[in-house]
């Protein structure tokens, strides 16, 4: 048996085979679980329909584990609430949600973050950090509640959320500009909820994965962020998309079911050094 057997769920954000969000749901599909994908909408002028055609790439390996690829738009409230009444419509109740959605302008990105333009500022924030709340609030009616005993023990647990954020919402990280703005509001967007949410049982959690080769990494140099914490990192090497995954699986299962309003690092602990540590030992005179 696997650990999503009977489990169903929505996947929002997945961009490529190389999406964080993609290794976490490759990896319930293959523990038995049933999921709905959305994708970025294409351009109208877009015959070859790439984000969905990327997407649809990923997913033909599993035809009876992946029921539905639709566009999902999360600047309109009317295109969210389309895509929960699909997936009630498919599962009724769902078991998990993860959100993998954030988008700041290129122009933007390349600039310090104090010249963020005041509307690529207002985008950003909608689509990376107002969106988690517009699903969760979307999603409210169709996520699983849990079942409690008398004495409050969990009898049936109950949906969880997740959400993938970055160390550079926390910390200055050069480069991340605008979006480490987005991410620290992201997080907050995650407690808040919940706190909200966990009136029902349901879990809300953020995953904080190092420095990874995805399409939103190329755009923050992965590359040089990779070489720091190969050598700053208790580890001393940088996590895989595999262990990211599996890990993101882990808080969406019931195996985290008392875990909730947490940011779980995956970064070969690099978020913990409070020096360089290890690398200083290039520059000590021997």
């Amino acid at each position: 048996m696997g650990m999503f057997d009977g489990k169903k769920g929505l996947i929002l954000g997945v961009a490529n085979d190389r999406s964080i969000a993609w290794y976490i749901s490759k990896f319930i599909m293959e523990q038995g679980g049933v999921c709905g994908f959305t994708h970025l909408p294409d351009k109208a002028d877009d015959e070859r329909k790439k984000n969905r055609m990327r997407v649809q790439k990923c997913i033909d390996d599993f035809p009876q584990q992946a029921k539905f690829l639709v566009p999902l738009n999360v600047q309109s409230d009317e295109n969210i609430a389309e895509v929960m009444a699909l997936a009630q419509s498919e599962f009724g109740q769902i078991d998990f949600l993860l959100h993998s959605i954030a988008f700041a302008t290129l122009d933007d990105l390349k600039k310090d973050t104090i010249e963020t333009s005041r509307e690529g500022f207002k985008l950003a924030m909608e689509i990376s950090a107002y969106s988690l709340l517009a699903v969760c609030n979307a999603a409210k009616g169709i996520l699983k509640p849990a079942k409690l005993s008398d004495k409050r023990e969990v009898v049936e647990s109950g949906a969880a959320v997740l959400t993938l954020t970055y160390y550079g919402g926390e910390r200055i990280v050069p480069g991340y500009n605008v979006m480490g703005i987005c991410k620290a509001a992201l997080d907050s967007c995650m407690k808040y909820a919940a706190y909200d949410l966990g009136l029902h049982g349901i879990r809300v959690n953020a995953l904080s994965a190092g420095p990874l080769k995805t399409l939103a990494g190329s755009a923050a140099g992965v590359g040089d962020m990779q070489t720091v914490y190969d050598q700053m990192s208790p580890l001393q090497r940088c996590v895989t998309h595999e262990e990211v995954g599996r890990t993101g699986a882990f808080l969406l299962s019931e195996m985290s079911e008392g875990i909730t309003a947490e940011t779980m690092h995956v970064d070969g602990g690099f978020s913990e050094m409070g020096s360089p540590g290890r690398m200083l030992d290039k520059y000590r005179s021997k």
